[in-house]
Order: C-alpha cells, then sequence, then structure tokens
C-alpha cells in the first residue's frame, strides 16, 4: 500500500476529502521522524513503537580489496509492533 492508497482509503472510510488527510498523513509521519531524530520513542497504543537503536561499531571487510574497514557505532530507526498486532499476523 502507498501512502496515496492509505490516503485514499481513510478518505473513503471518513468521508473528509483527500488533501486534508493527505495533510495529516504527512504531520504524523513528520512528527514521528522529528521524535524518534530526537531520541525520544513514538508508542502507539495497539500499533506498536518507533524509536532509535544504536548498533555498535564493528569490523567489516571489503572482499574487493582485500581489506579490513571499521564501520562506526551509528543510529538506525526501528519499529516493533504491539502484541495486538503480531496477533493479527498469525
Amino acid at each position: 500500500m502507498t501512502k496515496a492508497e492509505l490516503v485514499n482509503a481513510i478518505a473513503i472510510k471518513t468521508g473528509y476529502d483527500k488533501t486534508t488527510i493527505m495533510n495529516v498523513v504527512e504531520s504524523a509521519m513528520e512528527n514521528i521522524k522529528k521524535t524518534v531524530a530526537e531520541g525520544e520513542a513514538v508508542y502507539l497504543r495497539g500499533f506498536g513503537s518507533f524509536a532509535t537503536k544504536v548498533r555498535k561499531q564493528k569490523v567489516a571487510r571489503n572482499i574487493t580489496k582485500k581489506e579490513s574497514i571499521i564501520v562506526p557505532e551509528h543510529k538506525i530507526p526501528a519499529f516493533k509492533p504491539s502484541d495486538a498486532f503480531i496477533e493479527i499476523l498469525k
């Protein structure tokens, strides 16, 4: 499902116009990204949580040059689905 399809489905279900729904979806996504980038987690009951995880420094190999490189510690965004969400998938 694309963002446009999501907006269309919400518009049909709620009766609001697509422009309003698109603004709400865009605003929600921006706020989630901003909050996670600041190091805070976003919890959506019944859906899941968005948070930042830290990947530790590691040694990797560049097989074409046959050399080792160090990948520094870095942060990545992560999503953990709620138990209710996981139950739906079973």
